[in-house]
């Protein structure tokens, strides 16, 4: 297909996708895959792939304040990246410094009141680095119309061993007994600040795998997870609207499975645990097809033993 017409043909999709989208996830996280093999496809060095992928990171950012997500989590550095050759390693710590400042600074940034921070073991990354993350951090900390958050020498694995042994240690020192240990107990060790769940993972470059990205955020809720086979720097709007299409879906789903479960609950369920069925039915009825919504009325108690009525 000529050029030309390939453009027509995916700008009419995008106009198209962009119109069924009806709402967005509060929390995207996308793993940045294939700058490496992208440059060899285009006869360069991985330093020239990274280069063309962090451009399309900033068109990312914006797409996502485009239509009103709150937060999102790029996994830029891994735990297993400080294996690479040296040299592409520190091409790429150089490149994560230059673009730190320049995210800091940019009007874009401030004008929309985007907070920057990093998750995961900073302290491994180069001192330059290190300085680069503080002036990020510093210069928007008290913005929070936005999060976004570089994911730099991060494991998950690493993350929730951190954080278990955090929990490890107040009940060794007595200040946390076993039965009172709770989510938040694991949650305020993970990061100095909140992090929200993951709704929905995108990850480019055609693997299908989560690399272990925000396991206690993302699998804990069962985020919504887009693979496409564009590798980063070609990775497009209209591929990004894909990806928010199946968090659509996906969320349509789990609310009519929910809306159906409760309906098939409702005639097995005792008195005390009817009014939460009913709830949930009453807050997911339009998700299910007209065939299937039950009538408001129709869940009237019979007599005390909870049965329902005919």
């Amino acid at each position: 297909m000529k050029r030309w017409l390939r453009q027509r043909v995916d700008a009419a999709y995008e106009r198209l996708l962009s119109r069924e989208i009806s709402g967005a996830p509060t929390h995207v996280a996308v793993i940045q895959d294939g700058n490496r093999r992208y440059a060899r496809k285009q006869g360069g060095d991985a330093h020239e792939g990274h280069r063309a992928g962090a451009e399309t990171t900033e068109r990312v950012l914006e797409w996502c304040q485009d239509i009103g997500v709150e937060e999102l989590t790029l996994y830029a550095f891994s735990t297993e990246n400080f294996e690479r050759p040296a040299d592409e390693r520190e091409a790429l710590f150089d490149l994560l410094e230059s673009k730190l400042r320049e995210f800091a600074d940019a009007d874009r940034v401030h004008d929309n009141e985007v907070h920057i921070r990093a998750l995961g073991d900073v302290d491994r990354l180069p001192e330059r680095v290190r300085s680069a993350v503080d002036y990020a951090e510093t210069q928007t900390r008290d913005y929070d119309e936005f999060v976004l958050n570089i994911a730099l020498a991060y494991g998950g694995r690493a993350e929730l061993l951190e954080a278990v042994r955090g929990v490890a240690e107040d009940v060794d020192a007595g200040d946390l007994e076993p039965a009172a240990i709770d989510v938040e107990d694991i949650e305020q060790r993970l990061y100095d600040r909140p992090v929200r769940d993951v709704d929905l993972i995108i990850r480019t470059g055609g693997d299908e795998r989560t690399s272990n990205f925000l396991p206690w955020h993302a699998n804990g809720n069962e985020a919504a997870v887009f693979f496409c086979t564009p590798y980063w720097p070609e990775f497009s709007k209209t591929d990004f609207l894909r990806g928010i299409r199946t968090y659509e879906h996906r969320e349509e789903s789990w609310r009519r499975t929910r809306a159906r479960r409760a309906l098939a609950l409702l005639g097995a369920v005792s008195e005390p645990e009817l009014a939460d069925a009913r709830a949930i039915v009453d807050r997911f009825r339009d998700s299910l097809p007209s065939s299937e919504r039950p009538d408001a009325g129709e869940f009237e108690t019979g007599d005390s033993s909870g049965q329902i009525a005919d």
